[in-house]
């Protein structure tokens, strides 16, 4: 049996906001070039449910998380690079900090990695790139991200790395039986034939929420948090305990969870600085996998 998103018939644990030090952006809204069979939040080239942030908007944004200490700026959509504001937005946020882009890779212009290269060379902050291909075969990432999407996505990783950057390479896990060291050696050598010998691996597990309840299945009614799972548990590892998400309709509590309507916590940063219970079942994803959303730093790399 499986249950809504939300659920509100227990005793949910609340977590605080420590201290925020990711700040997220649903910069390419819930707009996408890809319709993904396991996307959390079901984005697509039709879904306008939430729009794009333009770059006034960021800048109002990254100036208010000046006084809050944050320390990493990540984009995410929808596909964030089909904004047209993109690549200014992300000059600008390389004057404040480190920069993540999540995207599926398949709509790079060679203008726009110029700019960006440029851009980072510029700052004293390091501009990251995460690419989303969900297996080693075409006829494994294929079915799951749509037809001509493998080539298409190591094509753009391909395009990154000629202009000097490392992308990272997230693989969701998109089924049960799959082993993480058999994930990351098939890429590690997929890669390594396309020429990106340094190659950065992600391995995440599949959030039950959105199109993937239709694709495989939603969560089960025990896979929630109890306050007693949290006893002697690093809360830290959780991303509400020092994340918030900018979306055009709000702040809200982390990346996951932006269709939950208790999940937006207010209109700016201050206001979505309260703790949050742990009622959804996608809670219980990070509570078992720690960071998901996050990269293990921030710092620039050298040349």
């Amino acid at each position: 049996m499986t249950t809504p998103l939300a659920i509100i018939d227990h005793d949910a644990p609340l977590v605080p906001l420590a201290h925020l030090d990711d700040l997220w952006f649903q910069v390419g809204g819930t707009l996408c070039n890809l319709a993904c069979t396991h996307c959390f939040i079901s984005c697509s080239p039709h879904n306008h449910s939430f729009a794009f942030l333009d770059l006034e908007t960021v800048r109002r944004y990254l100036e208010e998380s000046v006084p809050l200490g944050v320390k990493e700026y990540y984009f995410t959509g929808g596909e964030p690079f089909l904004n047209p504001d993109m690549v200014a937005i992300l000059e600008l946020t390389l004057r404040y900090g480190p920069a993540t882009t999540l995207t599926n890779g398949t709509v790079f212009k060679e203008e726009w990695l110029e700019r960006l290269a440029a851009a980072e060379a510029a700052s004293a902050y390091s501009l990251e790139f995460r690419v989303s291909i969900d297996g080693s075969t075409a006829g494994q990432n294929d079915p799951i991200r749509g037809p001509g999407t493998f080539e298409r996505a190591l094509r753009g990783v391909q395009q990154l790395v000629k202009h000097g950057f490392l992308p990272i390479i997230t693989v969701t896990k998109t089924r049960d039986d799959q082993d993480d060291a058999d994930l990351f050696d098939s890429f590690v050598a997929l890669l390594s034939q396309r020429g990106y010998t340094r190659p950065r691996i992600k391995i995440l597990p599949t959030l039950r929420i959105g199109a993937e309840t239709v694709r495989q299945r939603g969560y089960h009614a025990e896979e929630r948090v109890t306050p007693e799972m949290l006893e002697g548990f690093d809360i830290g590892q959780l991303v509400c305990q020092h994340s918030r998400m900018v979306t055009s309709r709000g702040v809200y509590v982390c990346p996951i969870l932006i269709e939950a309507a208790d999940a937006r916590l207010g209109a700016t940063l201050h206001e979505a600085a309260g703790s949050y219970p742990l009622r959804h079942h996608a809670c219980h994803t990070c509570y078992q996998y720690g960071a998901l959303c996050s990269n293990p730093s921030g710092a620039r790399r050298d040349a």
